[in-house]
């Protein structure tokens, strides 16, 4: 076969783009996040925005693959694949990790917080404390953004903490846990997945936990109260490797801490909004929705005012100058 000028002149000229086309692949950066939340869930929602504006900020440059409903890694994995780098980002529930660092479940102390200002107050003040420990773990914060205020879910209507004395009480963290200990009440550890299980066959008779856990768990299904306390506002984190960050070019990384910013004025909005419209499905799905009474608001509060003293020893003068802050 002969081999003319103008072949040559058509493989000299196709041999640039290709080695151009394939630099441009080499300088996209690809990274992988972890969150246990189901799609429908509002912070996936919330963390799916946050990345399209961080891909779109860098000009494609910086692209984040979401892996959603601990499809990639569990809960209680997702912090340490951010510290070791199998993962670049993850988003955390903090009381999930207080076993660890008890400041992580500041936010888990029952009737601490009990509105959405109180909320993004305490979410402030925390912030520092947070960043300095996350650091130490070689991850940096970017946002946090607080759960819908937990309820009181059982069979019939509660109306004082007497009532819970004796029952199987789900737990999910250290501070459920403690609670349910407090009011005579046996813990038991319970996933969210397994919800409907352990109502259906006794392991578990109450909980507390957010309208927006109820309906991602269809609560209809296995308990018939709701009772909205404001009991928490428990907070879900974002975390990044700071190696990985610091890596970044100066644009990335102003275009991560912005978005991230965005994201967590976008996301306290969002809760508040699920707030009311989870709480209504569970009406419209059969729940009775049974208001708090004066007893059981005044139990909790002499419950609350056990735990935070508990709090404040475990984490000493980090711990007082927050509550004090909080309450000034």
């Amino acid at each position: 076969m002969t081999t003319t000028r103008r072949t040559l002149f058509a493989a000299g000229l196709a041999a640039p783009a290709a080695i151009l086309a394939t630099r441009r692949a080499e300088a996209q950066t690809r990274w992988q996040m972890a969150s246990a939340y189901s799609d429908a869930n509002f912070f996936t929602r919330n963390i799916r925005t946050f990345l399209e504006e961080i891909q779109s900020a860098s000009g494609g440059q910086l692209a984040i693959q979401l892996h959603s409903n601990a499809s990639l890694l569990p809960m209680p994995q997702i912090k340490r694949g951010v510290q070791t780098g199998q993962v670049q980002l993850g988003e955390i529930l903090l009381t999930a990790y207080a076993n660890e660092d008890p400041f992580f479940d500041a936010d888990a102390i029952p009737q601490l917080v009990t509105t959405y200002a109180q909320a993004k107050k305490l979410a402030d003040l925390q912030k520092p404390y947070l960043e300095a420990r996350l650091q130490r773990q070689g991850m940096m914060l970017l946002y946090t953004v607080p759960w819908p205020p937990a309820g009181l879910y059982a069979q019939q209507p509660i109306t004082s903490i007497e009532q819970l004395r004796g029952s199987r009480f789900r737990t999910y963290s250290p501070m459920t846990n403690r609670f349910a200990a407090l009011i005579g009440a046996t813990p038991t550890l319970v996933q969210s997945a397994e919800l409907a299980q352990a109502f259906a066959t006794g392991i578990v008779q109450a909980q507390v936990t957010s309208a927006q856990t109820g309906v991602d768990t269809s609560a209809w299904d296995y308990a018939r109260v709701f009772t909205p306390l404001g009991f928490t506002q428990t907070k879900n984190a974002v975390l990044i490797s700071r190696r990985a960050f610091d890596g970044l070019p100066a644009n990335q990384r102003t275009a991560i801490t912005e978005a991230a910013a965005r994201a967590e004025t976008r996301g306290y909005e969002l809760s508040e909004q699920a707030t009311a419209t989870t709480q209504r499905t569970l009406g419209e799905r059969g729940m009775q929705i049974v208001p708090p009474t004066e007893q059981l608001l005044a139990d909790l509060r002499r419950i609350s005012a056990t735990m935070t003293e508990e709090w404040i020893q475990r984490t000493g003068e980090d711990g007082r100058r927050l509550i004090e802050a909080y309450r000034a």
